[in-house]
């Protein structure tokens, strides 16, 4: 496993377990095969309501908590409740994480990036960093921000590379983490010749291959899957390196197209949107 140094010193893993759109119970099986598979990094947030899922599975896990790096994200409307961070923690059933982000550029998302800040303070998280936050918000957050966020997730992959993004910023040390690492729902961009050219010569999958090439491009990698073999193989990528030539040739794919563009109006409507209490189902 590779890991990332961020730019407060925490060190992150390159690739972890992704669980959005799973039922607590699929994440917590989900999150006991990935850290039995190697795996050291678990992304959740308030809003795909199986923190408590995430939680039981680290502990099944039979890791000591501090072997395992664990992040999640407020959700818009906890922005300003006082006790946001807290009942987060007795969900996770932990003192801290590891990462903690905004999750959405909605209602009073300054006083949201506030509360990740005297999280830190009060050791309740490590590093913190956003959510879909690009343009607009992720500047005002910026000329706020008396902790510099350390990781802003965000939509990237090869048809998408964030590149603009990326030299924004750069000057920061900010990492990008990827969803939708491998596209979403869309095969043409994994039968991308170069990906099955690549995949054949190292004895890969064309997944594999795609998200070497996050992890040399400098991103966090959060790959989603319930599939106990899925979840071994996305991590299996840490015994080959591709060449300049070849990083060259799938740069040469970028089509600058997203798989989702944001709805201002939809985005706006998470300040409101209170979430139904977890289920285990």
């Amino acid at each position: 496993m590779d890991y990332i140094t961020l730019n407060d010193g925490n060190k992150m893993p390159a690739i972890g377990l992704g669980t959005f759109m799973m039922a607590p119970d699929a994440a917590q099986k989900a999150v006991e095969s990935a850290l039995a598979s190697g795996y050291r990094l678990i992304d959740t947030a308030n809003a795909y309501m199986n923190e408590r899922a995430v939680g039981r599975g680290i502990k099944n896990s039979g890791l000591k908590r501090e072997e395992v790096f664990l992040e999640s994200k407020l959700w818009p409307a906890v922005y300003t409740r006082e006790s946001a961070v807290d009942e987060m923690l007795e969900r996770l059933d932990t003192d801290y994480v590891d990462l903690l982000l905004i999750h959405q550029p909605a209602g009073d998302y300054i006083a949201g990036y506030k509360a990740l800040e005297k999280a830190v303070k009060e050791g309740k998280a490590k590093s913190i960093g956003l959510s879909n936050c690009e343009g607009e918000p992720l500047e005002k957050i910026m000329e706020i921000a008396e902790i510099k966020p350390a990781v802003i997730q965000v939509e990237a992959h090869p048809y998408f590379p964030q590149n603009e993004l990326k030299e924004r910023i750069a000057k920061d040390d900010i990492h990008i983490q990827a969803w939708y690492p491998l596209g979403h729902g869309d095969k043409s961009l994994q039968e991308e010749k170069v990906f099955a050219d690549l995949a054949t010569k190292y004895s890969k999958s064309t997944a594999q291959i795609i998200l070497r090439w996050h992890v040399q491009s400098g991103n966090i990698v959060i790959p989603g899957s319930t599939n106990p073999d899925h979840i071994r193989d996305n991590a299996d990528i840490f015994d080959f390196t591709l060449t300049d030539e070849e990083m060259a040739a799938i740069k040469a794919v970028d089509k600058n197209t997203r798989y989702y563009t944001p709805d201002p109006a939809v985005v706006a409507s998470y300040a409101t949107m209170e979430l139904q209490p977890e289920k285990d189902v």
